[in-house]
């Protein structure tokens, strides 16, 4: 059970990465091939460079070719269905708060399958959630999220946080990783409709 639910969590994050690269995509009005690229590195940059800085490699894109499937398939499928979407903006939130969540956990994960400390396994699952994010916007031209007042990476380490103090409490570890990923997702789009922010020096 505990591997397929984590196996169905880095499914979804690639999927709900893929589409949200899409759709930012699409705002900066790239072409098929653009929008690919965008989609692709979006949904495995995080992961790559937590592999990466593990010595995991070959990385796992490269080792199983489910994921390129996922996110060509999941680039065609946005593609065609965009005019019924039509709110570019609010279903890039949507998407990329859930792949945020998603990846979180994901990168928790291998930390702790490495035997890492607690805290080099939250920096992981910041890795992993938000730095697919950092390339497409810098490969977009726009300043990342990570990088302004945007309640973005804060929600991922919260995430972590929380995720560590829930493994102290006998409740099933499946359950702490859907409490861990819902705090993250509801954490960022809560703090984006009430223009919440960290805060400015400025």
């Amino acid at each position: 059970m505990k591997f397929d639910l984590l196996r169905l969590i880095d499914i979804l994050g690639t999927i709900s990465f893929a589409v949200s690269g899409v759709f930012a995509a699409m705002q900066k009005k790239l072409d098929l091939f653009g929008i690919l690229v965008i989609a692709f590195i979006t949904a495995v940059g995080g992961g790559t460079l937590r592999d990466m800085l593990l010595g995991d490699l070959p990385v796992g894109w490269m080792r199983n070719l489910v994921y390129p499937v996922l996110i060509v398939t999941a680039t065609v499928v946005t593609i065609l269905f965009k005019k019924i979407v039509g709110n570019f903006q609010a279903t890039l939130l949507v998407f990329d708060s859930l792949g945020l969540g998603f990846f979180t956990v994901i990168g928790l994960q291998k930390g702790i399958a490495f035997e890492l400390h607690p805290g080099i396994c939250v920096a992981l699952g910041t890795i992993t959630g938000c730095f697919g994010g950092v390339i497409r916007d810098i490969s977009l031209g726009t300043i990342p999220l990570i990088f302004q007042k945007e309640i973005y990476a804060s929600a991922s380490i919260l995430g972590g946080i929380v995720y560590f103090l829930l493994r102290l409490i006998p409740i099933p570890a499946d359950m702490v990783e859907v409490i861990v990923i819902a705090i993250i997702f509801f954490a960022r789009t809560v703090a984006v409709h009430f223009k919440m922010s960290l805060p400015s020096i400025y």
